[in-house]
C-alpha cells in the first residue's frame, strides 16, 4: 500500500469523503435484500469510489477502493471461508473499482470496467470456494457467473445511470 504522506492533501481529503459517502450509501442499503452467500445491490454505494477513480486515476482509485472494502467490513460482517477468498472478495474486488480511472472521459465505460473488475474477483472466488452451492448438474463457472452477475448487473445499471447524470449535468461542479 502507499504511504499516505505522499498523497496530495486534496486527493487524500477527497478520497476520505468518497469513502465516507460510499460507506454511508452501503449502510443505508442494508435495508435491501442480499444473496445467501453474500452480494447485494446498493443505492449507488460504488458511485463515490468509481467517481473518485475517474477523477484521480487508477492508482488512487485502487487504493481508495481497497480502503473502502476494509471500512465496509466494520459495518457488515464478512462471509469468509478462507484468507484467499477474503482477499478476492474484499480488497481485490473493491480495489478493482479503481480500474474506472482508465476511462475518465466515458463514465459509463469507466463504470463497466470497474464493476467488471469487481465481478472477475468474485467470479474466481465463487468457482474456487462456493462451488458446493451450485445446483446439481450446473457447471460451477456458469453458477458463479449467474450468481455474481445477478447483483452486479443491477449495481452496474444503478451506478452507470447515476454517474452519467452526475457527470453530464455537472451537479458537483467536477469539470
Amino acid at each position: 500500500m502507499s504511504n499516505f504522506s505522499n498523497f496530495p492533501r486534496n486527493v487524500l481529503a477527497e478520497g476520505a469523503i468518497m469513502i465516507s459517502l460510499a460507506v454511508s450509501l452501503d449502510f443505508i442499503s442494508n435495508i435491501l435484500p442480499s444473496l445467501p452467500q453474500g452480494g447485494s445491490f446498493t443505492l449507488g454505494a460504488m458511485v463515490p469510489i468509481l467517481l473518485f477513480a475517474i477523477r484521480r486515476g487508477v492508482k488512487y482509485g485502487i487504493i481508495i477502493g481497497v480502503i473502502f472494502s476494509i471500512v465496509k467490513l466494520a459495518f457488515n460482517p464478512p462471509f469468509i471461508v478462507s484468507p484467499i477468498q477474503f482477499l478476492l472478495d474484499y480488497p481485490l474486488a473493491f480495489g478493482a473499482l479503481g480500474l474506472a480511472g482508465l476511462f475518465p472521459h466515458n463514465v459509463v465505460l469507466a463504470a463497466a470496467i470497474g464493476i467488471f473488475g469487481r465481478f472477475t474477483a468474485h467470479f474466481i472466488s465463487g468457482i474456487v470456494w462456493f462451488s458446493e452451492y451450485a445446483p446439481e448438474g450446473t457447471p460451477v463457472p456458469l453458477y458463479s457467473a449467474i450468481y455474481n452477475g445477478s447483483y452486479l448487473t443491477v449495481e452496474f445499471l444503478i451506478s452507470a445511470v447515476l454517474l452519467y447524470f452526475i457527470w453530464q449535468r455537472d451537479f458537483l461542479k467536477l469539470k
